[in-house]
């Protein structure tokens, strides 16, 4: 099923829950928040039934996010029920790392297939003053966890010019020992409290020409994809990727949606309305017109 760009209804975004215990200042920096109540959150068997329909539709890549998604309870099991649906390619999870040493066992043997942890310093002082906690240590215990089950991993890190734009090299020297493919992102505007400027945006040019002045040579690697992230190869062949979502938008191509742990699906990260599948599902509507719902909102 193709939306009015030719693109495909392929990946989901899965929000298992709004809430985070950092408050990195890219995302949330507030202190205080009206999370959702309790009975507004989908339930594993709602979240599994919708997944279903989206699978009909043509949905095979499945990423479980948050807030942080480690802190709903019994996650496992949802992974579980989400691993076992004939027809899925891939099922991935975004974490901050934080309580990933102590599940990812957990996690791995109900089918989780990929990780991708959030670490934007290597620094403890940087890291409070980017996430408001004192955690680094147990997230690069998660990191380290995670590669040991895995065996690779990914490893995101928002660049902000004045803050971390000078780790790039080491944030990629500590990828090598745990095995992980860091990703670089432009710092993107996500409105709320952040306090955005375009000044504090490292560009992906900016980033190549820093990384190849320290590397040698650098080769983009050839590859048609929709994955936001465009991927370079050092002169080692060690390979890392940049998501230019500020300077070099992606959205033509980009087939990702997102259904919040509340039941809102969102057609992008930006979009200002949503459609709500919860209402529908709790509603009492069957396959079909849950069906008929996405894929108008789709098309």
């Amino acid at each position: 099923m193709l939306d009015q760009f030719d693109r495909p209804l392929r990946n989901l975004r899965l929000s298992v829950t709004d809430r985070c215990n950092l408050r990195c200042q890219y995302c949330m920096p507030e202190m205080e928040y009206a999370w959702l109540p309790r009975e507004d959150m989908l339930h594993f068997e709602e979240i599994s039934r919708l997944v279903d329909v989206f699978m009909s539709l043509g949905v095979n890549h499945i990423r479980l996010t948050g807030g942080e998604p480690l802190l709903r309870r019994d996650l496992s099991t949802l992974v579980d029920m989400i691993a076992s649906k004939e027809g899925l390619a891939d099922l991935a999870l975004t974490s901050n790392g934080i309580l990933l040493a102590d599940q990812v066992d957990e996690l791995k043997a109900a089918g989780l297939r990929r990780i991708t942890v959030s670490l934007d310093t290597l620094r403890p002082d940087r890291f409070v003053a980017l996430a408001r906690f004192n955690e680094l240590e147990r997230v690069l215990r998660g990191i380290r966890a995670a590669s040991r089950a895995f065996g690779q991993l990914k490893i995101d890190a928002v660049v902000i010019r004045g803050v971390n734009d000078d780790e790039l090299t080491d944030l990629i020297e500590f990828g090598r020992t745990v095995n992980a493919e860091v990703r670089f992102i432009e710092y993107m505007d996500v409105g709320g409290a952040t306090h955005w400027s375009a000044e504090a945006v490292v560009s992906r040019k900016e980033m190549l020409e820093r990384l190849g002045t320290h590397y040698g040579p650098i080769e983009p690697v050839g590859e048609r994809t929709s994955a936001p992230a465009d991927r370079y190869r050092l002169p080692d062949g060690t390979v890392f990727g940049i998501i230019s979502s500020t300077t070099e938008p992606f959205c033509r191509s980009c087939d990702r949606s997102r259904l919040t742990a509340d039941g809102m699906w969102y057609l992008c990260l930006y979009a200002t309305r949503g459609i709500d599948l919860r209402a529908a599902l709790r509603g009492g509507a069957n396959v079909d017109e849950l069906k008929a719902i996405i894929a108008s909102g789709w098309r």
